[in-house]
């Protein structure tokens, strides 16, 4: 009885370290789409009043956490039945993905949208606050979904090879790392002004201590010229991520393109593509006006 139970726990030991190593070379392999995971929901999660940042962000991360249980059983029942479904679904994200980052640049040189809900946030009713709010978070949710998808797919990719209870433990390691870690590090980025107001104010308690202080003016400095950053950062991984879904997965672009360093042509494409859509959703609009 002792040896089998000891056999069990050996079991158990081995199929962990497995668990634990393929964890690793599945997070190597998404390490590329979690960054663009982050930039993108770092930039969504940010442009709130400092009071709601996190409620907001808390909301947004209960989305993705729901965003990956539903996606977890819909990867693993593709994946056994319906493999060749996987690549449409990526591509339908990839246009979107495409779509939300062309749709950025053109509001930067045409602002409308943006402008009204700037408008509307600073005459400050409570109920037009949190209609915005729930807006964004929407947005973010979906933009969540659709990376999500990705970061799952490769993650199963790396380990198809392998049991299904070993899929099953990776996988779904590498996306709660992608929905704990992201927002984790995000929640640090959008409370980092907070972080040097009290840094300031310890100095100040300290006799004007000027390590706590320059650090601390360095942060709220940085705070507006990063997220201001993390904007252009995330619009540019949307257009990576959107174009590199097709890239990837089209055997006549990839081909096409194979002379173009990877990120250009990724890039290339996405810009295409959510040119295209963007077009497309604007005569949609038109021809509904009419």
């Amino acid at each position: 009885m002792a040896s089998g139970l000891f056999a069990i726990l050996d079991d158990i030991a081995m199929l962990l370290d497995d668990a634990a190593a393929m964890t690793k070379v599945a997070a190597k392999k998404t390490a590329g789409v979690l960054g663009d995971d982050l930039a993108v929901n770092a930039e969504k999660a940010s442009g709130f009043h400092e009071s709601r940042e996190l409620p907001v962000l808390w909301a947004i991360s209960k989305g993705s956490l729901v965003n990956k249980i539903i996606i977890l059983p819909f990867a693993f029942l593709l994946s056994a039945f319906l493999p060749w479904l996987i690549v449409p679904i990526l591509l339908i994200g990839g246009v979107y993905l495409s779509y939300e980052g062309v749709e950025k640049i053109v509001e930067w040189f045409h602002p409308h949208e943006n402008n009204t809900e700037k408008a509307q946030v600073l005459q400050a009713s409570a109920e037009t606050i949190v209609e915005v709010e729930k807006k964004k978070i929407k947005s973010a949710i979906v933009t969540d979904f659709i990376l999500s998808v990705e970061i799952i797919i490769i993650a199963l990719g790396s380990v198809m090879d392998k049991s299904f209870t070993l899929q099953l433990i990776v996988v779904s390691a590498v996306a709660l790392i992608a929905t704990v870690g992201v927002y984790g590090f995000v929640a640090l980025i959008v409370r980092m002004d907070d972080a040097g107001f009290w840094l300031i104010q310890r100095a100040e308690a300290n006799n004007g201590n000027a390590v706590l202080g320059i650090v601390g003016n360095g942060l709220v400095n940085a705070m507006p010229r990063l997220i201001q950053a993390l904007s252009v950062i995330g619009t540019i991984a949307m257009l990576l991520v959107g174009g590199g879904m097709f890239v990837h997965n089209i055997a006549f672009i990839h081909h096409a393109l194979e002379f173009l360093p990877s990120i250009i042509a990724e890039f290339l494409v996405g810009g295409i593509v959510g040119g295209i859509a963007v077009g497309v959703m604007m005569g949609i609009h038109s021809f509904m006006k009419k």
